[in-house]
C-alpha cells in the first residue's frame, strides 16, 4: 500500500470495549509501514494510559490528549475550551500533509456531549488532505459522520467482567 491509496474516513463506534485499542492498533501496524501516525484523544487529558508510553518510542506515532483526565457528566467551561483546542489540533493536522493517518479518538463522545460541535469535525474531514485517513472513535457517533465515512464498524458489548463480574480497570488492558 503506498500513500496514495490513502484517504478514508473510518469510524469504529459502539458500546463495546476495543474502539481505542482497534484505532491503536492500525496505527502501530501503519507506522510499522512508515506511515507517519497522530492520535488526538478527546476527553482523555493528563490520563496515564499505557499507549503514551509505547507513542514515545515510535518517531512515527504521536499521541496528543485533550480534557481532564476524570469522566465528566456536565461539560463546563473547561471541557469546552479543550475541546476547542483538540479539534484545532484536529484540523490542523488533517490539513498540513505532516501525517498519513490521523486518529480522533473519542471524538464520538465529544459530539454527543456538546463538548465539539459536529459541524466543526464535518468542516475538519472535508479539510483533510487528499491522502490523509481519518479514524474516529467513540460510544456514540453522530448519524451525519456514520453517513459520511466509508468503513463503520459497531463494537456491540456482549459481555464484559466490570458488568458481569464488578472488575475494575486493569493496568496494561483497559489503560
Amino acid at each position: 500500500m503506498s500513500r496514495s491509496d490513502l484517504g478514508l474516513v473510518q469510524v469504529y463506534f459502539g458500546s463495546g470495549k476495543g474502539k481505542t485499542t482497534c484505532a491503536l492498533g492500525l496505527g502501530l501496524r501503519a507506522a510499522g509501514h512508515g506511515f507517519r501516525v497522530c492520535m488526538i484523544q478527546f476527553m482523555k487529558g493528563d490520563t496515564k494510559y499505557g499507549e503514551l508510553r509505547s507513542a514515545k518510542q515510535l518517531d512515527a506515532l504521536s499521541i496528543y490528549q485533550f480534557g481532564r483526565p476524570d469522566l465528566i457528566a456536565d461539560p463546563d467551561e473547561t471541557d469546552l475550551s479543550e475541546g476547542r483546542r483538540a479539534m484545532e489540533m484536529a484540523a490542523e493536522r488533517l490539513s498540513s500533509g505532516d501525517h498519513d493517518i490521523v486518529i480522533l479518538d473519542e471524538v464520538g463522545v465529544a459530539v454527543d456531549m456538546g463538548v465539539v460541535d459536529v459541524e466543526d469535525l464535518i468542516s475538519a474531514l472535508d479539510g483533510r488532505g487528499e491522502n490523509v485517513e481519518v479514524v474516529l472513535t467513540g460510544r456514540t457517533m453522530h448519524p451525519r459522520i456514520l453517513e459520511m465515512a466509508d468503513l463503520v464498524t459497531e463494537m456491540k458489548m456482549v459481555k464484559h467482567p466490570f458488568s458481569t463480574m464488578g472488575m475494575k480497570a486493569r493496568k496494561g488492558i483497559e489503560f
